[in-house]
């Protein structure tokens, strides 16, 4: 658990100023910075960086956080990992109590051992790239396939001449063992205990067209090489090195982040030039998997960006068999509120002969036609099945109900039990029980998370029994094993629901509220975009100690202002978050163990759980939340049980009052903005008025 003390002291000692404008020209406007927003495409400037609330807001797409927020949204990081690249920018040490001084001492060297590959790396992709203008062959061959300079220089593509010692002249020391972890320079095996003197050493990419393979963050991690003429490989991709995992990263998802907020959908394909040429043709958001078959970790990574993914696949008999295995992948992540569908093209083409024979309306229109999840999982399981037998109908349930054990409970799953049993003639109610008990078995399907009957959570949950962590390392691998920080939910997260990432949204008692892991954290559904934050008042304090000792009444409050106070100023705001997944989780909890439970939650000692002898060991307390813990229960008033959401609702009216009056002063401050700006702003005068209006015949003047 990282202790919101320290989270503030990071925020405190950070310049929003400085971390956004790393990725945004931002131009100086009043007392704030303005610039084009980097979550949406515009022409006037709507994003607005406020050094004094240190916040980012944008009118136009209504993206709105803090430097955390900003890294998480911009960069795709859960929450830990943003909270430890924004440390490591100000030179502060996250706290990891139970991690061993020599744990954290590998842990740098093995993140400065990583930063030295993506320099080579980097360095050896500027070199492709003058090379690529220096061959007239190399860039013929490029506009053979229709590409522009423009595109080649998005995606920063090279020529590696044909030479076997190319890079010689480019590092000062071609025996240099980097050269050889991260792929550049190929030893042979039977040298391996040579004299380093005499090892002969050779470049791994000679005379191939260079497809940069980079993280998230940007950096150079891996290449893809293809031939100009014909020769094999067709394609030649780095191996694996510290930096680089196939299984885990996706060629163009760099470069396709903006897209995919624009378009609201990613197209997963199986080449480099298929993600080049769609990005030609006005379709930026694609993605390639690299030389492998989507796996559950691309998956996830995907859905940190958006929230439909279009899988597109070749129509001959090893495009289906890709299929297949992204079905497989998909399923664990296939929740009410994702959309996963299948593009299958003509035998004869892939997504670049496609798009350039017969043009971007055509390739749009086979998008929207694609198929969806739920009767790709039906033909999938149905393949080899002669329906009109009882034997073929009894094998397509043998075949689906592993399948269906994959999928979340929810809506969506429930929806294709009622079609395959349609299809089969089978009973429904005898599918679900068969669908219950091999859940029971763990006979490969894969049900949702179990949590601990006390609502906290371990590192290291999945979403599915027997299946990967939904958490994910691959864009922060500079930590071998990450800390225990359980369930700690940050009021920061401020993306809208379809740009954040994690697991499978689980849904709570009653279905009051759905969550799911991000990262070593949870992230709760429906956030909308957050406000600056207020100053923590008396009201909102009351309104916590209502809240605990009335907890069925925060599911009276309407959405709004369930996400106003989760995203309310530590320990407020967190202890706002943990309320909302404790009540949608467990339902509503009497006030004694909704204390004992919050005290839990601050990792500090419970009283009874501690003796002289036998000493609290669990991990030091959050100050903050312990703190608000001891307030609400010290608080003189007492509750009689006839308290009203009404009563709540008078509470919070003055906090959405003062969040709006924020934003218009944020507006306000910043000089002339764009046509939507201004729209925004005569919206907030026409808000504000409302809440006012509202306010005051809450608050009647007693004669």
């Amino acid at each position: 658990m990282i202790p919101s003390s320290f989270i503030q002291d990071l925020l405190a000692r950070t310049d929003i100023a400085d971390i956004v404008g790393r990725h945004v020209t931002l131009k100086k406007a009043g007392i704030n910075y303005k610039g084009l927003c980097p979550f949406h495409g515009e022409k006037s400037p709507s994003f607005i960086v406020s050094p004094s609330r240190q916040t980012y807001h944008c009118f136009g797409c209504g993206v709105h956080g803090n430097a955390v927020g900003f890294l998480m949204e911009h960069a795709g990081l859960g929450f830990v990992e943003a909270v430890k690249e924004l440390a490591q920018m100000q030179g502060m040490q996250v706290p990891e109590d139970d991690a061993r001084p020599e744990d954290r001492e590998k842990a740098k060297q093995q993140k400065e051992k990583q930063q030295s590959l993506t320099d080579v790396m980097g360095k050896a992709t500027q070199n492709w790239r003058q090379q690529l203008k220096t061959s007239p062959r190399a860039v013929s061959y490029l506009k053979g396939r229709g590409l522009t300079g423009e595109i080649a220089a998005r995606f920063a593509l090279g020529y590696a001449p044909d030479g076997w010692r190319g890079l010689a002249s480019v590092f000062p020391r071609y025996d240099d063992p980097l050269l050889v972890e991260s792929g550049l320079v190929i030893v042979p095996q039977d040298q391996n205990n040579a004299d380093p003197a005499e090892v002969r050493r050779y470049d791994r990419f000679r005379d191939r067209i260079m497809f940069p393979i980079r993280s998230v963050q940007g950096e150079v991690i891996g290449f893809g090489g293809r031939v100009l003429d014909k020769g094999e490989p067709k394609y030649l991709n780095s191996p694996e090195t510290p930096v680089f995992s196939k299984g885990r990263e996706l060629y163009g998802l760099y470069e396709a982040r903006t897209a995919l907020r624009n378009k609201g959908y990613v197209i997963v394909t199986e080449g480099y030039m298929d993600v080049v040429a769609l990005a030609q043709w006005g379709y930026a958001n694609a993605v390639a998997t690299l030389g492998t078959a989507c796996t559950a970790e691309h998956v996830h990574k995907l859905f940190r960006f958006t929230e439909q993914v279009v899988f597109s696949f070749d129509g001959d008999a090893a495009g289906r068999r890709a299929a297949g295995r992204a079905l497989e992948a998909a399923l664990p992540h296939a929740t009410d509120t994702r959309r996963i569908t299948f593009l299958f093209l003509p035998a004869e083409h892939d997504p670049d002969s496609y798009i350039r024979e017969n043009g971007a309306e055509a390739f749009e229109a086979c998008v929207k036609q694609a198929v969806p999840l739920s009767r790709q999982l039906i033909q999938h399981a149905a393949q080899d099945c002669d329906l009109d037998s009882a034997e073929g109908r009894v094998r397509l349930l043998a075949q689906a109900v592993p399948l269906l054990a994959q999928l979340p409970e929810g809506g969506l799953r429930d929806q294709i039990v009622d079609e395959l049993a349609a299809q089969a003639k089978a009973n429904v109610d005898d599918l679900r029980r068969r669908l219950a008990q091999h859940g029971q078995d763990g006979a490969d399907g894969r049900g949702r998370a179990r949590r601990p009957a006390s609502g906290s959570t371990q590192v290291g949950d999945s979403p599915s029994d027997g299946g990967p962590p939904v958490y994910d390392d691959a864009d922060f691998a500079s930590y071998e094993a990450q800390p225990a920080y359980d369930d700690y939910q940050p009021p920061y997260d401020s993306r809208p629901r379809k740009q954040r990432g994690g697991g499978d949204w689980q849904g709570g008692k009653g279905g009051k509220g759905r969550w799911r892991r991000d990262g070593n954290g949870w992230e709760r559904q429906g956030r909308t975009a957050m406000r600056p934050p207020p100053q923590a008042a008396r009201p909102l304090e009351r309104a916590a100690w209502l809240l605990a000792h009335r907890s069925d009444l925060w599911e009276q409050l309407p959405a709004d202002m369930h996400d106003l106070m989760c995203d309310q100023p530590v320990p407020l705001g967190a202890f706002f978050g943990w309320l909302d997944r404790l009540v949608a989780d467990q339902g509503p909890v009497n006030a004694t163990e909704l204390l004992a439970q919050l005290r839990i939650q601050a990792q500090g000692p419970v009283p009874g759980d501690t003796t002289p002898d036998v000493p609290w060991s669990g991990p030091p307390a959050d100050e903050a939340l312990s703190a608000l813990a001891q307030r609400l229960e010290n608080f003189h008033d007492v509750a009689n049980g006839q308290e009203t959401a009404e009563e709540l609702i008078a509470l919070i009216r003055p906090l959405q009052l003062q969040a709006l009056n924020d934003e218009l002063e944020l507006l306000l401050q910043s000089g002339e903005l764009s046509d939507t700006a201004e729209a925004r702003k005569v919206d907030l005068i026409r808000q504000a008025n409302a809440l006012k209006l509202e306010i005051s015949r809450l608050r009647p003047i007693s004669g």
